[in-house]
């Protein structure tokens, strides 16, 4: 005879809202329902994949923001291995790993193995003709310049700073500001270094220089299987075949099959909900229970959603300022280019003159994005130190990109194909005291249990970091 009481009912399942389709909120969908909860995934636009969108026409396959991801970092690459997507990835062609920088009008190489601001070879950086003899000999010495005081190397340092203190003003101006520009778009004299580069940081107080920092990495074991990539680390960079929106709209997808209810509607309050947890109203006068709830919005909009029921917090993410671009897609007649495009891309300094920031090369770096006999390139124009830019009309705009690509790369006659997107206030800017910042804000959520924020505006811009975002959200409801 048993001895064990009634039986009791199974618990009811866990309700989540997730708001925001872009793939920091997929990814924490993603996750909760891994872990049984029932989720309900707000998306106004009624598209997930936020900025992630690619524009197939003609034979012209074009990105409108992030053309490609960093693989060495594991989050993006186990997605598209859960998604059944491995076969589907593309790499950058070995051919054209390298970066070109602008100087006096005339195209060269980044110095081999120099890495965003991290040297790799002596004699790359003595003979580069991007800098005078006397910014070469400062680079080179860097060896020798001391680490920054303080236990933990004193207070926040721009990068701006930190780069000038330790390689030289004419190697920032010249190779690390435009090189970071092509990641950023941001004031390199508000941009934290303890929030957006940590790890050459991390190169001084441990190794005490840059250039023993860089050597270490590399007799790790940690360098590119290619060997020494210039610039960025060009031989780990991968995309997908058919256009980055295949992640998110393959992921969508899934959680859809899954049962994760994908609704078109925005969030407009968030309120504490009569027996616990939360009440999230909806754009269309509806009221959805959770017991938890992931903001995977910018943080403009987290701000105004969580407003109502912690003031201080919302003005912690009212303060991450974001900054706008525009991309100008064009498509030529190879034979209208003299440039043999044999590089990624070329970044242009601002001692230039010019308000072109970069040129992707799409069609030299992957296979698929132009006709036959045709080739596309993607210009940046704007950032935080040009904010005016992205509001040009796409006449202005055309003719400030096709008169820098006339000059730099001997572009003839007139495109035959052009895409113009404007992303206006779409980087956050991980400003001086980011990392503060953000200490705050964890104090705040840590008082309002089932409440957690996802997405670019907190550590990190890149996909890896964004899909890691949704899922470290998630782990905390």
């Amino acid at each position: 005879m048993s001895t064990e009481g009634p039986s009791k009912p199974p618990s009811s399942p866990r309700r989540a809202v997730v708001v925001g389709g872009g793939l920091a909120g997929l990814s924490a969908a993603e996750s909760l329902r891994d872990g049984g909860w029932l989720v309900t995934l707000l998306e106004p636009s009624g598209r997930c994949g936020g900025v992630i969108e690619t524009v197939s026409r003609d034979g012209w396959l074009v990105e409108r923001s992030a053309d490609s991801f960093l693989a060495a970092r594991p989050e993006a690459v186990e997605l598209v291995e859960r998604l059944g997507l491995s076969g589907h990835l593309v790499g950058i062609r070995p051919e054209v790993r390298r970066a070109l920088v602008c100087r006096g009008g005339r195209l060269h190489p980044v110095p081999a193995g120099f890495r965003l601001m991290a040297p790799g070879r002596t004699w790359s950086v003595l003979s580069t003709p991007l800098l005078s003899l006397r910014g070469r000999l400062r680079v080179v010495l860097e060896r020798f310049v001391p680490r920054r005081r303080g236990e933990n190397g004193g207070d926040d340092e721009s990068l701006r700073d930190f780069a000038v203190r330790r390689l030289g003003r004419e190697a920032f101006s010249r190779l690390v500001h435009p090189l970071v520009s092509g990641i950023w778009t941001a004031d390199p004299g508000r941009l934290s270094m303890a929030a957006a580069c940590e790890e050459f940081l991390v190169m001084e107080r441990r190794y005490g220089s840059l250039w023993a920092g860089e050597a270490a990495r590399l007799s790790s074991g940690k360098a590119a299987a290619n060997g020494l990539a210039s610039g960025a680390r060009y031989g780990q960079f991968v995309t997908l075949a058919e256009g980055m929106e295949t992640l998110p709209a393959r992921l969508a997808e899934r959680l859809i099959d899954r049962g994760v209810a994908i609704r078109r509607v925005g969030a407009e309050r968030l309120s504490r909900g009569d027996g616990g947890g939360w009440s999230v109203g909806t754009s269309d006068g509806g009221v959805i229970a959770a017991d938890g709830v992931v903001v995977a919005a910018p943080a403009a909009v987290a701000s105004r959603f969580v407003a109502a029921i912690d003031p201080p917090l919302a003005d912690e993410l009212a303060g991450i300022e974001y900054a706008g671009s525009a991309i100008v897609s064009l498509g030529f007649a190879r034979e209208d280019v003299a440039h043999p495009l044999d590089a990624a891309g070329v970044v242009v300094p601002r001692a230039e003159g010019r308000r072109i920031l970069a040129v992707s090369f799409s069609s030299s770096k992957f296979p698929g994005r132009a006709p036959e006999g045709m080739v596309l390139m993607r210009s940046f124009v704007g950032g935080a130190l040009d904010p005016s830019a992205a509001r040009l009309d796409d006449r202005e705009l055309e003719s400030i990109v096709m008169d820098d690509l006339r000059s730099l790369l001997g572009v003839r006659g007139s495109p035959r194909f052009m895409q113009i997107d404007r992303w206006a206030g779409a980087m956050p800017q991980y400003h001086l005291g980011h990392l503060d910042r953000l200490s705050r804000i964890d104090a705040r959520l840590r008082g309002l249990p089932g409440l957690a924020l996802a997405g670019a505006a907190y550590r990190g811009v890149g996909i890896p970091q964004v899909i890691l975002s949704g899922r470290t959200a998630a782990a905390l409801l």
